[in-house]
Parts: structure tokens; sequence; C-alpha cells
């Protein structure tokens, strides 16, 4: 299967059933197991009608034709207070949306990557300040573009510091992903066709021949490096990253239908894929591929299909503090490690960053750490990311709630921005 399809990532689902967790902040049940069952948003502190907004703006987009479909879900303090289908899953069809559809969740595939990280870091494998090449020694000689000469041909230079894996976990090593920019740099991953590696040893054997784009540690630039982080786990495993993920993550966590590829049994369940034509209409769109089978390139930054369900189990289990079902994946100073900001005040935003005054970047994720400096009404030390087709989740320690949002129509942030306006409105008790 084409790997650009299933990596490119700019950046509910399933009957909830019964999930236990154990409380992530001073107002849930630290000492045993609660039911993250069904519940009224009032119990948790919401007004019904207020948090009503948030499905009739959904259904405006539905009924206005931006989207086709979509799941949304929330749950605070142990308790689904929403969980909602809008539209169809496919339009020619008619087909319902239902909450066990699968969606492609690019990019929010890089946060189960980076779990899958901080695991291998529990096991003293990594550290932060550890050069990348002490695991890929073919990035031993990489070196940083620099501009041009008088003839136009790139100039380079020796990095500052070879890059580290705190960088590479935070987008800051010097790596891009080609297709959204336009420099030298990001044209030769494009000529050497880097996304589209039959194997993440080719990929990495592309990017040996390939110089940085900036000096380590100096700007924050969306790239390739969480699918750098999937060889390194494949590398230290010695284990297929789809393999590692389920016997890891997947299974403990009873994500039953997270993967990098969709079996036979579940295609129907498989949401299709719109964007726009040129009238702004949705169009049915090919991007991603057919996901029939396990793909020989497993993208860690952004190849996984799920459902609202599984990804709100993951979530959960990151809200807990590293446990879900008594099930412990990771130690609370590890969950801490993750999601606080690491990005150098002196770094330099660009192609996709979150970073700006109040916000910054952990380990695979976005990091509120001062939301009123940002201008945002979320909780102090929320963390988040989102995938392509529309995707999103977020998690707020301080206020002890997920919320996930599911759709596939790509490039188009506005019901996040909308969601996350709409759901602290709502909450009109958060002592409650």
């Amino acid at each position: 299967m084409n790997h650009l399809k299933r990596t490119l990532a700019i950046l509910s689902a399933g009957a909830i059933g019964l999930l236990l967790i154990t409380g992530a902040e001073k107002r849930s049940t630290r000492t045993g197991n609660t039911n993250l069952t069904l519940s009224t948003p009032e119990s948790v502190g919401f007004s019904p009608d207020r948090l009503k907004r948030i499905e009739d703006q959904m259904e405006q987009y539905v009924s206005s034709k931006q989207l086709a479909g979509g799941v949304t879900m929330l749950a605070r303090h142990g308790k689904v207070v929403e969980f909602k289908t809008y539209g169809v899953a496919d339009v020619s069809k008619n087909t319902p949306t239902a909450k066990d559809s699968l969606f492609r969740i690019y990019s929010m595939t890089k946060p189960i990557t980076g779990v899958a990280m901080m695991m291998l870091y529990e096991e003293g494998r990594w550290r932060p300040e550890d050069p990348v090449s002490k695991f890929i020694p073919e990035f031993a000689g990489l070196k940083v573009y620099k501009g041009k000469d008088d003839q136009g041909n790139p100039v380079v230079e020796a990095p500052h510091h070879p890059p580290t894996m705190r960088e590479l976990l935070t987008h800051t090593a010097g790596f891009t992903y080609g297709i959204f920019g336009n420099t030298p740099v990001d044209k030769m991953y494009v000529q050497k066709n880097v996304l589209g590696s039959a194997t993440l040893k080719e990929g990495i054997e592309k990017l040996a021949t390939i110089p940085l784009l900036y000096q380590p540690g100096t700007q924050w630039v969306y790239s390739y490096s969480v699918d750098i982080q999937g060889y390194i786990i494949e590398k230290l495993t010695g284990k297929p990253l789809g393999d590692f993920f389920k016997e890891r993550i997947f299974d403990p966590l009873r994500m039953k239908d997270t993967a990098f590829y969709v079996p036979s049994e579940k295609l129907s369940r498989l949401v299709t894929l719109y964007g726009a034509n040129a009238k702004g209409e949705l169009s049915p769109a090919s991007f991603g591929g057919d996901l029939k089978a396990p793909p020989t390139a497993p993208s860690g930054g952004g190849g996984l299909v799920s459902t609202a369900e599984d990804y709100m189990r993951f979530a959960q289990m990151l809200l807990n503090r590293g446990q879900l079902d008594g099930m412990r994946l990771l130690a609370p100073s590890t969950v801490a490690l993750m999601s606080s900001d690491h990005t150098p005040k002196t770094v330099v935003g660009g192609t996709f960053s979150p970073i700006r005054p109040g916000i910054g970047f952990g380990y695979d994720c976005a990091v509120a750490y001062d939301p009123l400096e940002a201008g945002v009404t979320l909780g102090k030390g929320s963390y988040w990311w989102s995938g392509a087709a529309g995707t999103w989740f977020w998690i707020d320690p301080a206020n002890d709630l997920v919320f996930i949002g599911m759709i596939q129509r790509l490039s188009t942030p506005e019901p996040e921005r909308m969601a996350k306006i709409a759901l602290y409105q709502a909450l009109v008790e958060p002592e409650k």
C-alpha cells in the first residue's frame, strides 16, 4: 500500500460498554475503579441546554453539507455524558453513521506512538538527551541546510549538536515532511519519495542522504519525526510496529478496533473519506488507500484506523495517569513527562506549529501550559492533537474530562474549534 497515502497528516464510535477507570484529579475516585457509563450532563456540572450547542452545531455542519457525518463523545469524572452520532457514513449509500463506525485517525496516531516510546523510556531503552544517531547510526553524518551558493546549489553545515531524542519527540530535531513546504530540503523529500518508502528502513536510508532543514532545537516544523520513532520502536523491540501496539497498548486497553488496516469483516463499518470539489461540495477522496491489508511501512505518524470508543479508552488511560481497568501502561510521572511542555522559549514556530504564548509541545502532543495567556478556556495542562481528516481529541486533567471528535473531511478544523468553545461554556459547575 502506498505509504504516502498512509502517513500524510496535517494536522464516536463503538458501543461504550463498561469502561473501568481510576480518576485522575482530586474530584475523581483515586482509591478504586469507577464505571465509565452513560450519565446525565448535570451530574458532572454541565448544563444540558448549553451542552446541546455542540450537537446543534454538528447537525448544522451536516445539514449544510460541510460534513457527511461524525461522532462526538465526552466523559467527565468517569461518566460519559455525551455520545452522539450525526449524519451518514457514506453519502451515496445514505448509510447512517454508527457508534462503532471506523475512522482514519491520521495524526491522532502520533500520541499512541508517543505512549509506546514512553513505555520504552520506562524500560531504560532511551533517554531524552540521547542523540538520535545512537539508535539510527545512519544519521550520524547528517548535515544542516544553510542556504544556496551563487549558483543556486544547496549549502550545508555541521549541526551545532546532533539532534536528540527530546527534539525528535517535539518536532524540533530538524526534519520536515516535504509536502508542506517549498524549501530545497522539502523538495529533496519529494524527489526521493520519503513518504512513499516501501519499508520504514527504506525511509530511514533516504533521510540519511538529506540535510536537516534547520539547526536542531531552533524551530518547530511538523515532520516525519514520529515515523522515525516508529522505526526506533521496531528496532528496539524486534517487533513490527503494529504487533507492538497490539500487544502492549491495544489488547491491554481492549481497543478492539484500532489497527493499521481494516479486516474484511469490518470494512462495511469504515466511513467514507471526503474532501471538497471546486464548488466546495463534498467529494469522495482516495487519500489513505484501501486499508485492506497490513502496510509494509506502518506509519507511527498517521496510519491508524480507530473508533471513538477505542480512542476514549486510550485517552482515559492517560487521564488516569497511566492506567485503565486495572491495567497500568505508564507511571503517573511518565504521563506527566509526556504531557509537559518541552519546547524552549527560543523555538520559532514553523509548519503547522501550535507554539504560541501559553501553548507548547510535549512528547507527540500539544500542551496548554497557560490557557489564559493563550486565550483559551481549556483547563491548565490540557493536551491534545488532531488528524488530517478532522478527527480530534483533548485531555483536560484540571477538569477531569476527555473529549473525542470523529469526522472524515480533509482539512476542516472548524468542528474542533467549535467544540473547544462550546464545551466549556456548558461547564457551569466546574467544581461539581
